[in-house]
């Protein structure tokens, strides 16, 4: 009986025809792409940049064809392929980018807060349409988002007691930037497909209308005076500062002894990092004090070498703060100190965070007045002299902003007193309104010697 002859060893055996032909069937390379047949499903694979790529293509063979060579062609001239992409989840894309405002670019406390809040929409109204990558969002889901947030009612200053109401078109304008800004993001760190295009950008952000802006509010000469005269004599110092000044609500209570030289007369608004707290801008700043002010603020210090130069109400009633007379350096390890502790007793704290938190009951100990009480005590005010309409106390600087601009002082001096921003006017101008009697007194001078002022002038005195 004849044996079949075994193959050589070390001989690699051909295929059979049948077999080549099956192989054919499943598999085919298209240049640098290999093409091939997983179940009832068309994948493709190729290496870019030292990385290998396998990614799923279509049931359809034609198709799988033209996504190889689309994917094949840009390989060949060195571009990104429509593949070659990180996917990432909206969470996790959230949770990032955050982590990059914290860790890379360092932004403010605040800021990060305010993004947290705007992205937080986005990330609910996920879960509603059952999105859960960044490349699901296209310029139609962009636009359910809108209606989404049109339906939104939110808190006006975040507390869960406070009655919510509609967000306003400024709201809505202000989170679609942010979530494009986020999208924006996501293609820089390569989780969305290069070709892909931020939805966001064709909603029209910056043309969006905003018509119910909250008004602002400014004070007549009555209404101030009367302001003046109804503050008690703890809080008409404070409100003498910041209609005197401009500075911020904030600023006033991390207002320090130390910042202030009154043989010089100037108030300079600093940067605590040591301490917790940052300008807002984090543009340190220093405005001159009239000799008005500087009384006003002799008697609030009182000969105190250190401290907030505004201490808590009860200290005017006997109360002696735990950190009564200690120094700025003592403060500060003790801060230190404190927020290492929190750290220590949650994982979940960051470094920055932690100090913030402890800062808070640094400055109370140190007897700093808080900002949502100076609030409560400037809403009360308002309700003295008639005007309960108006609640935030930021209408001060709105009101010392309009007063640079009644005595034509400079734009740019009036963009450094109040802190903002000098690549332009924009915010400056935000903040300043233009009283009546401003308008008539300008418009008067200008046209008291045009051709038909002295026409008129002519004919009707004649």
């Amino acid at each position: 009986m004849s044996q079949t002859p075994k193959a050589s060893k070390g001989k690699k055996q051909k295929p059979s025809p049948s077999r080549r032909r099956a192989k054919r069937d499943t598999q085919f390379k298209i240049g640098r792409v290999h093409v091939y047949l997983r179940g009832k499903v068309w994948y493709i694979r190729y290496h870019q940049h030292g990385k290998r790529y396998q990614k799923r293509a279509s049931p359809d063979k034609e198709t799988a064809k033209q996504i190889a060579a689309e994917t094949n062609a840009q390989l060949e001239c060195h571009l990104p392929t429509a593949f070659g992409f990180e996917q990432i989840s909206l969470v996790g894309l959230r949770r990032k980018w955050l982590d990059y405002h914290e860790d890379i670019k360092r932004s403010s406390l605040a800021t990060i807060d305010r993004y947290r809040s705007a992205t937080v929409h986005l990330i609910a109204f996920a879960e509603v349409a059952t999105l859960k990558h960044p490349s699901e969002l296209s310029p139609r889901v962009t636009e359910d988002f809108v209606r989404y947030l049109r339906g939104t009612k939110v808190a006006p200053n975040g507390h869960a007691n406070t009655a919510k109401r509609p967000l306003r078109d400024s709201g809505v304008k202000f989170i679609l930037q942010i979530c494009s800004a986020m999208i924006n993001y996501a293609k820089t760190q390569r989780h969305l497909p290069p070709y892909y295009e931020n939805p966001f950008a064709t909603t029209g952000i910056c043309n969006i209308p905003v018509e119910d802006a909250k008004k602002t509010f400014v004070f007549s000469r009555d209404e101030e005076r009367r302001l003046l005269a109804q503050a008690d004599p703890w809080l008409l110092p404070i409100m003498v500062l910041l209609l005197q000044t401009g500075m911020r609500p904030q600023e006033v209570t991390r207002l320090l002894v130390l910042d202030i030289d009154l043989e010089e007369g100037w108030v300079h608004i600093r940067n605590k990092k040591e301490l917790g707290w940052m300008v807002k801008t984090r543009r340190e700043r220093s405005i001159p004090i009239t000799p008005e002010l500087t009384l006003v603020l002799r008697s609030v210090i009182d000969g105190r070498p250190t401290g907030p130069v505004f201490r808590q109400r009860r200290c005017s009633n006997g109360h002696i703060p735990p950190f009564e007379n200690w120094t700025r350096n003592e403060v500060e390890a003790e801060l230190s100190q404190r927020a290492d502790q929190l750290q220590l007793s949650s994982t979940e704290l960051t470094s920055r965070l932690a100090v913030r938190q402890a800062a808070k009951t640094i400055w109370r100990d140190w007897g700093a007045v808080k900002y949502d009480y100076l609030r409560h005590q400037f809403k009360g005010l308002m309700k003295k002299i008639e005007r309960p309409d108006i609640t935030t106390i930021k209408t001060c600087r709105h009101n010392f902003a309009t007063c640079l601009q009644d005595a034509n002082v400079d734009p740019l001096i009036r963009n450094e007193l109040l802190g903002h921003s000098p690549a332009g006017l924009g915010m400056t101008t935000r903040y300043t309104q233009t009283r009546p009697e401003t308008k008539r007194k300008q418009l008067l001078a200008a046209l008291e010697e045009s051709e038909s002022s002295i026409h008129i002038r002519n004919c009707y005195t004649s």
